[in-house]
């Protein structure tokens, strides 16, 4: 993929958003504020205090990934989800030319661009306790599922699918993981033998309407608001056709190794059985996602490694994946030789 957030795309991005603030009914003079850079750009947008407006974000999607049809279909699906309040989720605002999905002017290539109203709240820590707020993270995730296998999906409904090929086989949406960074051969072959282990497993768990469905893809922490005792999901993005327990495995990215996820993972699938049924075998498939979403993820910082957060896990993230990798292979050659 290519770099697209260099700085002067920032400020490129900045000024044309600037030009194009009417069409949220924000004043002119807002500020206009980067708030992250993931696979898209995010932007908050803060008016004059004597405005009357509140504030409002504005994502800008990274060119040549997700159609106008994918990201109006995303959009299709947060709205069902809070007419029917199964999730506190931030709304997507309506264009003054209607629609909700505008195109970035002056810019060389295709950006679309989505307003959601600003949610109040913070990102849960890591380094605190999160059993309370993943037992709440499962209760959520089962409404999000149980909605997703009754949804009468619209006419024209479009989002990507998540399985083995498009994250580690043929079509690879986020990349190579063998070209992860810092990768030498010995963790290559490491990698690829797990990949074809999670290949087969994969293959045989399946695809039905009770495992497999329309899933949130990125329900990890920095998608979670904690404001008081509400939790609040943001960023849909990613939202496609994917393995229900995927979203586990996804709730953890990036703190994979972190000592707390046994238990991180027993309250999650007790608030998940709070709210609807899971068997054991999809239960038991949870860590077949975890270093599937891990592999993943060590791709995608090696195809966006111009993101701050490429740069700061760089390499030390591959060597972490190959020592779950390593521990995953040993798992299941002793499960085998028993």
């Amino acid at each position: 993929m290519t770099k697209t957030y260099t700085t002067g795309v920032i400020e490129e991005m900045r000024d044309s958003i600037q030009s194009i603030l009417h069409q949220w009914a924000m004043p002119a003079e807002s500020v206009v504020s980067l708030l992250n850079v993931s696979e898209n750009a995010t932007f908050i947008v803060k008016p004059p205090v004597d405005s009357g407006c509140d504030p409002i974000i504005l994502r800008v999607h990274r060119p040549n990934y997700h159609s106008k049809q994918e990201i109006e279909s995303e959009l299709l699906w947060v709205e069902s989800l809070r007419q029917q309040d199964l999730v506190h989720t931030a709304k997507p605002l309506q264009l003054k030319t209607g629609g909700k999905v505008a195109s970035l002017p002056n810019s060389s290539e295709e950006r679309f661009i989505v307003g959601f109203e600003f949610l109040s709240g913070s990102e849960p820590s890591p380094k605190s306790d999160l059993r309370n707020d993943f037992f709440t993270l499962g209760a959520i995730t089962a409404k999000l599922h149980k909605h997703s296998k009754n949804w009468p999906i619209p006419i024209g409904f479009k989002r990507k699918v998540w399985d083995f090929d498009s994250m580690l086989g043929k079509t690879q949406l986020w990349g190579d993981y063998r070209k992860a960074l810092g990768l030498e051969e010995e963790g290559r072959n490491i990698l690829a033998e797990t990949a074809l282990l999670l290949e087969k497993q994969l293959s045989t768990y399946g695809k039905n309407k009770n495992n497999f469905s329309l899933v949130h893809a990125d329900l990890r922490l920095a998608n979670l608001l904690i404001d008081g005792n509400q939790l609040s999901v943001i960023d849909f993005d990613d939202c496609g056709y994917g393995w229900f327990m995927y979203d586990f495995a996804a709730a953890i990215s990036f703190i994979e190794e972190d000592p707390q996820i046994v238990d991180l993972q027993k309250s999650w699938v007790d608030g998940y059985r709070s709210e609807s049924f899971l068997a054991k075998e999809d239960e038991e498939a949870i860590p077949m996602f975890i270093i599937l979403r891990r592999i993943l993820l060590t791709a995608w910082l090696a195809s966006h490694s111009e993101t701050e957060t490429a740069k700061e896990l760089g390499t030390e993230y591959t060597a972490g994946t190959i020592r779950l990798s390593k521990a995953y292979l040993a798992q299941f050659n002793t499960a085998c030789s028993e």
